[in-house]
């Protein structure tokens, strides 16, 4: 199994601006309740196209991110064929290795995984995040004294060495799964959003 898979990461969550755990702090609240969905621009996994796709992960948290254990409801975008929901679960999962394997590992159980419709609007630290009925995130970024972006570099979790992640906060964020604990309706906590390279 080999994939090259290169598009957007949006990370939203309960933390306050700005989450600590993108430098390896414990959250702001002991726990952390996110969604993390990564739009997948180019991207080939064994030779299926998987390009066009989302697939994101509904997690809590329960300490350090970097410690795992976390316990997640995987969406995969209902418009990908068969072939590409078995090749993004492969990599996904972990089962393809490379630094994806890395990031499931951080996954201490996985209490479901579904297709859902999901919507990805979301570029250069602004817009929407729509997963199903139960999940929805409006981000706005920050900007500088000149009008700029606000961004970080050389994060734990940046995927592209020197990529900037842009830093913003989610006027709305809704997200509820029961089998998780999971039962939020908050305004402007922590949204950030960057690009990401995976090669296997």
């Amino acid at each position: 199994m080999s994939y090259h898979l290169e598009g957007r990461l949006l990370e939203v969550c309960n933390c306050n601006v700005l989450c600590p755990c993108w430098i390896g702090e414990d959250p702001d609240n002991g726990t952390c309740d996110t969604i993390v969905a990564w739009r997948i621009d180019k991207g080939m996994v064994d030779g299926v196209d998987v390009g066009g796709n989302t697939i994101a992960a509904v997690a809590h948290v329960p300490g350090n991110i970097l410690l795992g254990n976390w316990t997640a409801a995987i969406y995969v975008d209902d418009q990908a064929s068969k072939a590409q929901e078995e090749a993004l679960l492969k990599v996904y999962t972990g089962k393809a290795g490379g630094p994806v394997a890395e990031l499931a590992a951080l996954i201490g159980e996985v209490v479901s995984v579904e297709r859902a419709p999901i919507r990805f609007n979301v570029n250069a630290g602004k817009g929407e995040l729509t997963i199903g009925n139960n999940y929805y995130a409006e981000l706005e970024p920050y900007l500088g004294a000149t009008g700029g972006q606000t961004t970080l570099s050389d994060t734990v979790f940046s995927t592209v060495p020197g990529a900037p992640v842009f830093v913003g906060k989610a006027p709305v964020y809704r997200s509820k799964n029961a089998a998780l604990g999971i039962d939020l309706n908050i305004k402007n906590h922590n949204a950030l959003q960057s690009t990401f390279v995976f090669d296997a």
